[in-house]
């Protein structure tokens, strides 16, 4: 039940994000959430979309690009929410190795989005915990 995420090595240099986001843009693609990492010398564009395929074509050959599986969380937009879904995790001793959020187009809705170490594990623990995970597909009215 995992979402597909998009990882693309961009060179960290002024016009690079413009480039990469004109081109999946321009592909037709909507970008549900986004998250940009640095270092000195590449960043890390990490993108949940619409359309995987198109996005992988419209970064072109050039761009290092890698899908990977995430967890996405559906939350009341509210203190504490994040939270409660953090606690449930580390008492199940689930290793987070980054995570970053959103809100969608209904009132009072959040997400987070979470790359852990064991995907299904993470997940049956947050079911059995009655916290709501998303698939590609619900990812498609989030923002209408």
């Amino acid at each position: 039940m995992a979402i597909t995420q998009i990882s693309a090595f961009l060179e960290n240099k002024p016009g690079t994000l413009f480039k990469a986001i004109s081109a999946v843009t321009e592909a037709g693609v909507n970008m549900r959430a986004l998250s940009v990492a640095e270092t000195k010398d590449f960043g890390i564009l990490r993108l949940i979309v619409s359309d995987v395929e198109k996005t992988k074509a419209s970064l072109g050959r050039d761009t290092i690009i890698r899908e990977t599986p995430v967890i996405a969380v559906k939350m009341n937009d509210e203190t504490g929410a994040l939270k409660g879904i953090l606690e449930i995790l580390g008492n199940a001793n689930v290793n987070i190795e980054y995570v970053y959020a959103f809100t969608g187009a209904l009132q009072g809705s959040a997400y987070v989005v979470f790359r852990v170490d064991d995907v299904e594990g993470a997940e049956k623990i947050l079911l059995e915990n009655g916290i709501i995970t998303l698939e590609d597909e619900d990812m498609e009215g989030l923002l209408a």
